[in-house]
């Protein structure tokens, strides 16, 4: 239980910090004038979001249609290109205390700690991997494809070295490609529902989930 919340603390910190830090772009959880006058601009170009200063789904889905209708990169981000060619001037500083969306993510994550596994399983009676990684994103009001290798193909790739809680990390296991999905914590941690002990916390750099891991995404 020590170890848990350790890792359970580090990951508040890091959301924490990378919210502070790494501020490149507007993102789901974002709050403010700033998410507002976005919002009210895509709203003025036909797309159905309220400009209520909450960047959630809604805006998120509109960002992705406007970027792809402009050839870029339909991640759903507002970042300098997205932004600039939205709102027509270049991007302000995006400041944020935090993301509370990771930290909600995180915190609904450690809650199924213990379920067991079951094949197909979707509920907090039973998980499959891909399952309750779809479940937990949805309590957050975010939803994810079914199965691991969709949701493989959602977000940004994100590198190893710059892994934030939150972040999904796959791996190739009973099959070519990614087969299996956990949620990130930090501190090398990552929880998922695993065949053999259910929803549990392991570390990404341990023998067998360190020689099957492929890659992560960030959603967030």
């Amino acid at each position: 239980m020590g170890r848990l919340m350790r890792i359970f603390a580090l990951s508040m910190v890091f959301v924490c910090c990378f919210a502070v830090c790494n501020a490149s772009a507007f993102r789901m959880g974002d709050q403010g004038s700033e998410v507002a006058e976005i919002q009210g601009q895509l709203a003025s170009l036909g797309y159905d979001v309220a400009a209520d200063g909450d960047f959630g789904p809604a805006t998120v889905e509109a960002v992705k249609s406007f970027q792809s209708s402009h050839g870029l990169n339909a991640d759903g981000l507002v970042g300098p290109s997205t932004y600039s060619a939205l709102m027509g001037r270049e991007m302000p500083q995006v400041s944020r205390s935090f993301n509370s969306v990771s930290r909600r993510i995180v915190a609904n994550s450690m809650n199924y700690i213990g379920v067991p596994y079951v094949f197909g399983g979707t509920g907090p009676s039973g998980f499959d991997c891909s399952g309750y990684v779809r479940y937990v994103f949805a309590s957050a009001g975010i939803y994810l494809p079914r199965t691991a290798d969709a949701q493989y193909e959602v977000g940004m790739p994100v590198s190893r070295g710059e892994l934030i809680p939150g972040d999904l990390v796959f791996f190739s296991t009973y099959d070519y490609g990614a087969s299996h999905v956990g949620i990130y914590l930090g501190d090398g941690a990552f929880i998922n529902a695993s065949s053999s002990r259910g929803v549990a916390i392991d570390n990404l750099d341990g023998g067998y989930w360190g020689a099957c891991y492929i890659g992560a995404r960030r959603i967030l």
